[in-house]
């Protein structure tokens, strides 16, 4: 995918973040392009599961997300400002728990190329590809019920695995970062983030902002039980008074639209 149609399939989902539904002339007009063009843009959203096309337009789904390895091509500059903000709250751990997703694989990468001598406990596969590169970095990986979709272990063995454990600090992705709190579209991984949230001594969300104001069915945490909100744009109005009240840290490399 070019840079240009990559930058504007983002733009398309920012803009459903904050809109039910767009039109394509709408979208057209807002991106100074083709009738033609936005249609396929949408079209090839909505093969990624990143929204449902509508008569004339779109709107996006809120219970489901695509495959692990699809979301890997949206969003990776983001992605790759949060891993890089990610790193200066890491550097006294030395035991980390991270979950799984796109956002916390480019938050592995990065652990692996400049921090050394850890332990981190994983579910995700390719969390732990991404660290094991680094010979200093321990990786102890969750038994349990493999999903394929997520190339992760779920399930009461990953849970009850945890529960014999214990971090420094937990690193978590999310579906959607709602006024009651982080949650994920597996009701299963949503367990496992639980699990991981009570058995550490600080929180890290790691999120782009495609998330903000999405509910997914597995709300994992409270605001309350988060330290850090480490993100690529601030959040506004609702989500960021929740953030506020529950005392919540607001950090990232932002860029400003």
């Amino acid at each position: 995918m070019s840079n240009v149609k990559s930058t504007r399939q983002t733009r398309i989902l920012a803009e459903l973040d904050t809109t039910p539904s767009l039109r394509v002339a709408e979208l057209a007009q807002k991106l100074g392009v083709s009738t033609e063009t936005i249609r396929r843009d949408l079209d090839a959203l909505t093969e990624l599961g990143l929204l449902n096309r509508t008569y004339g337009g779109a709107i996006r789904p809120l219970s489901s997300e695509p495959p692990v390895h699809e979301r890997h091509r949206l969003f990776v500059a983001e992605r790759e400002r949060i891993a890089a903000a990610v790193i200066p709250h890491l550097q006294s751990a030395k035991v980390l728990m991270i979950g799984s997703g796109a956002t916390t694989r480019h938050v592995a990468q990065r652990i692996a190329a400049e921090l050394q001598d850890l332990t981190v406990i994983a579910h995700s596969f390719g969390v732990a590809q991404a660290l094991g590169v680094n010979p200093t970095i321990k990786v102890l990986m969750l038994p349990g019920n493999y999903h394929a979709d997520e190339d992760t272990m779920l399930g009461a063995h990953a849970v009850a695995f945890l529960n014999n454990l214990y971090a420094d600090i937990t690193i978590l992705g999310a579906s959607g970062l709602g006024i009651e709190g982080p949650s994920d579209a597996l009701i299963e991984t949503g367990a496992v983030y639980s699990a991981m949230i009570a058995r550490a001594a600080k929180t890290i969300l790691a999120a782009d902002h495609s998330k903000f104001g999405l509910q997914f069915p597995a709300r994992y945490a409270s605001w309350r039980q988060v330290d850090h909100l480490v993100t690529d744009k601030k959040p506004e109005g609702s989500l960021l008074n929740a953030l506020t009240e529950n005392a919540v840290m607001i950090d990232g490399d932002y860029v400003t639209s």
